[in-house]
């Protein structure tokens, strides 16, 4: 098994308050669940109104598989209109022997 922890930085350009910065995250969040069984959750910039953090738990039965469910989030998440990804940090973890 093959387990990733992810760290995503987001631009909301479009929100003038937290009101609006929640309605664009809550249905990207959202997505990311049902996009693969994620844990997802806002993990930082909670009172910045165009700053957002979201941190991602993918879990895998191999490094292959893993890989592609990083590149299919990363493709959802640049399909978003309403944000812009900042910056993606990616930390395996490694299964114990």
């Amino acid at each position: 098994m093959r387990a990733a922890a992810l760290r995503v930085e987001l631009h909301l350009p479009a929100s003038q308050s937290l009101k609006e910065k929640r309605a664009v995250l809550r249905p990207v969040i959202e997505g990311l669940r049902r996009l693969g069984s994620y844990s997802v959750a806002e993990v930082g910039h909670h009172d910045k109104w165009q700053r957002a953090a979201i941190g991602v738990a993918i879990a895998a039965p191999d490094g292959e598989s893993l890989a592609m469910q990083v590149s299919k989030l990363r493709r959802y998440l640049d399909g978003q209109l309403e944000i812009e990804v900042l910056d993606v940090r990616m930390s395996e973890l490694e299964e114990p022997e």
